[in-house]
């Protein structure tokens, strides 16, 4: 019998495969809905933990302790007995899962329709389709989730990248040649891929001013070297070009809308900005950066709805655990 992971990864970017035999999957419509999508794929606590065990283990799972390959599967207690030497291996351990006390079919369930709701889905609104009591508890299963979201290592974006700033909070007040400062308001920077008239992936993070280290710091880790740069004039920019950059600086000057020389990235600020007032009803700054982990997620996965439930469910294995002080302290994970 083919494994879970094997039989998943075979799913249609936009459609989810129901495994009607394991030599001809039948595709059904992504709108067919959570209950029908549960029921086919994870409809109990085996089968998710199988899945997990695959995604951990992908050549086979082998004993951390003596490297023996064959276990017994102790999923009451979501354990794997080693038959070897009994050392017992917990399957979410060191991964946004651990010490949940949520069954792993809720957490699968909430993985996917954080993926795959197009507009994004509110902590009310997951609270009320999963069917759980608390909305703490949905509140802090989203934080989560939103930390699996960015790979440690992801690859930087690299090509033509428009660069910018904004403010999140309110409409941001400047002059022109210069940045006025509001604590309270959150500063975000933004890169973004020029892919034609389009957009490629998309690179977000909360920055504390909007001096050089600020906004260097932000690019060198966000974009390849080599790569050609564009931004306004602001003088935070300019040690890109003896940090490996082709550096365009595009000055804005009388009557000129800074939405025309960069559209690429405005239209990003300006999305993101509806989606966390539409959908979220507005972010506070200290868990800001998670929010804009998800909207990285969405957006760099937007043509693929299910392969993001496929990548978000194999990202929470290379993070470690999440606990609730990370939560409410803010850590940024970007």
């Amino acid at each position: 019998m083919a494994s879970v992971l094997k039989r998943y990864r075979t799913a249609f970017p936009s459609r989810l495969m129901l495994p009607v035999s394991e030599s001809e999957p039948k595709p059904i419509p992504v709108k067919t809905g959570f209950l029908r999508w549960s029921q086919a794929w994870f409809d109990n606590e085996e089968a998710c933990q199988r899945y997990l065990v695959e995604s951990r283990w992908p050549d086979g799972y082998a004993c951390p302790r003596c490297g023996h390959g064959e276990a017994y599967d102790l999923t009451s207690r979501r354990l794997l007995k080693c038959k070897k030497c009994k050392y017992q291996a917990s399957v979410t351990a060191g991964t946004v899962l651990h010490g949940t006390r949520l069954s792993l079919h809720k957490w699968f369930g909430a993985a996917y329709l954080v993926a795959t709701h197009t507009p994004g889905i509110s902590a009310v609104q997951l609270q009320r389709q999963l069917g759980l009591k608390r909305y703490e508890t949905t509140w802090g299963l989203l934080q989560k989730l939103r930390r699996a979201m960015i790979r440690p290592e992801r690859d930087r974006i690299s090509g033509e990248v428009e660069v910018d700033e904004t403010y999140i909070g309110s409409v941001e007040e400047g002059r022109r040649g210069g940045r006025l400062r509001d604590s309270t308001k959150a500063i975000v920077v933004a890169a973004v891929e020029v892919r034609g008239r389009g957009s490629g992936r998309v690179r977000l993070r909360v920055v504390e001013d909007l001096s050089a280290a600020s906004l260097v710091g932000f690019i060198e880790p966000s974009v390849t070297p080599g790569s050609v740069v564009h931004t306004d004039g602001w003088g935070g920019y300019r040690p890109l070009r003896n940090r490996g950059y082709e550096h365009n600086r595009e000055t804005q000057g009388r009557g000129t809308n800074a939405t025309k020389l960069f559209p690429r990235v405005h239209r990003v600020f300006s999305n993101l900005k509806a989606w966390l007032t539409g959908t979220h009803h507005g972010v506070g700054q200290q868990h800001l950066q998670h929010y804009l982990n998800e909207y990285m997620f969405r957006f760099n996965r937007r043509r693929t709805p299910m392969a993001a439930f496929q990548s978000l469910l194999g990202l929470t294995s290379e993070h470690g655990p999440t606990t609730y002080n990370m939560l409410y302290d803010g850590e940024s994970t970007g």
